[in-house]
Formats: C-alpha cells, structure tokens, sequence
C-alpha cells in the first residue's frame, strides 16, 4: 500500500472535514456497504472521457474504495454542482494514464500507486430511461 493506513485515519479525522467545510475540493458522496450511511470523502478527481478517474492514494482497501465497488455508484460535487457516477472498476497504471489529458501530473513514483478506480458519469439520457423506483 502506498501511504500508510494511520494517515489515512488522521486524515479522514482531522483534514478531511476541513476540506469538505472549504468547498474547494471535489467530494465523493457514498454510502457504506454495511451501515447504510452516507458518507462525504474529499479526493482528486480527475475528469476523463465519459466520467472520472480517481488516484488510490491508500489503496483499494480504503473504506471509500470499497464501498463504491460494493454499491456500483456514487454522486461526485464538484465545481458547485453533483454528477451521478457508476460502473466503478479498478484499473492499473496503463489503463490510467492513457485515460488521463497529458495535463495532469502523474503520482510520484515514491508514492508507489499503482491502483486507480474509474467510474462512469450517467448521462441524462440515460437517467430519464430509468425512472426512479
């Protein structure tokens, strides 16, 4: 794993909170796989065709990363406004880089992250073919 687990807890207690309270980060609204709980997880969320790229900084093990995949979907707030995000799937450093507009820094290789999770926008086409249960 990349960062260390016991950073991922200080951030998620101390600097997570802070980030979401700013505005100025993307932020992942997911629900918990067991709880049922909605939960708010500021990330780098990096647009690429037909959806969104994620880097795993802490893994595919991280509480966030496996509560998408369980559930298959996730709202992202990002500049002022939600967009609906499914099909979540983990894919390698290939796969993610080829995604991604040359723009965008890569990872540092000290970080050592080879896992990304890549999701799906719903478009509105295909939110009206799916009426709400």
């Amino acid at each position: 794993m990349p960062m260390p687990r016991w950073w991922g807890h200080v951030n998620k207690r101390l600097f997570n909170p802070r980030a979401i309270a700013s505005g100025t980060w993307p932020v992942l609204i997911h629900v918990g796989r067991t709880s049922g709980t909605t939960y708010r997880t500021p990330l780098d969320a990096h647009p690429v065709d037909g959806g969104y790229l994620f880097v795993l900084v802490y893994g595919s093990r991280s509480d966030w990363v496996r509560n998408v995949l369980t559930t298959g979907s996730a709202r992202l707030r990002v500049d002022g406004s939600e967009v609906e995000l499914t099909a979540p799937r983990l894919v390698g450093e290939t796969e993610a880089f080829q995604a991604l507009p040359a723009k965008v820094a890569r990872p540092p290789k000290l970080l050592r992250i080879t896992e990304f999770l890549r999701m799906d926008q719903v478009s509105e086409d295909h939110r009206r073919q799916d009426p709400p249960n």
